[in-house]
C-alpha cells in the first residue's frame, strides 16, 4: 500500500514541542529523523513519501551487494507502512511536509511565511501530523 498524498499539506502535530523548525541531531547511527531531513533538504520536490522511506530502509539496511532493489521495494511495500503522519520531523521537530499534484514532497519549516501561506491554503488538502501523545 502506498504512503504517498498528493496535493496535501501535512502540519506539525498539535503537542509538537516547538515553535519553530529544528534540524534534528546528527549522532554517529542517524536517526530516521535526521536521514528524513537530510534527504528531503537535499532532493525537495523530488521524491514521493514512498521513495523517501525505501531509501531509508536501503540506507539503515545491510542489503548484500547486487541486491534487486525493484523486489525488494516491492517486498518492503507488501506490508502496510507508516506515512509521513507519523514522522518524527512533523511531531518533534517542527516541519511539515507538502505534498505537490504529483506527490513529491518537501519539508516547510513551522514559523516560516511558507508554512502559514500552505496553512491557510484552500487548494490543497489540509492533515496534521500524529500526536506523539494521547489527547
Amino acid at each position: 500500500m502506498s504512503t504517498t498524498y498528493r496535493t496535501v499539506f501535512i502540519e506539525v502535530a498539535p503537542d509538537c514541542p516547538v515553535t519553530g523548525a529544528e534540524v534534528p541531531p546528527l549522532a554517529a547511527r542517524p536517526s530516521i529523523a535526521a536521514l528524513q531531513h537530510r534527504l528531503l533538504t537535499e532532493r525537495p520536490y523530488e521524491l514521493t513519501s514512498d521513495d523517501l522511506l525505501f531509501a531509508l530502509h536501503v540506507e539503515r539496511s545491510d542489503l548484500p551487494e547486487g541486491v534487486d532493489l525493484v523486489a525488494e521495494r516491492d517486498a518492503f511495500f507488501a506490508k502496510d507502512r507508516a506515512c509521513l503522519r507519523a514522522s518524527p520531523l512533523s511531531k518533534r521537530y517542527g516541519w511539515g511536509t507538502h505534498h505537490d499534484d504529483e506527490g513529491r514532497v518537501a519539508l516547510v519549516g513551522l514559523g516560516t511565511p511558507e508554512y502559514d501561506a500552505l496553512r491557510s491554503d484552500p487548494t490543497v488538502r489540509h492533515l496534521v501530523a500524529m500526536r506523539s501523545s494521547r489527547a
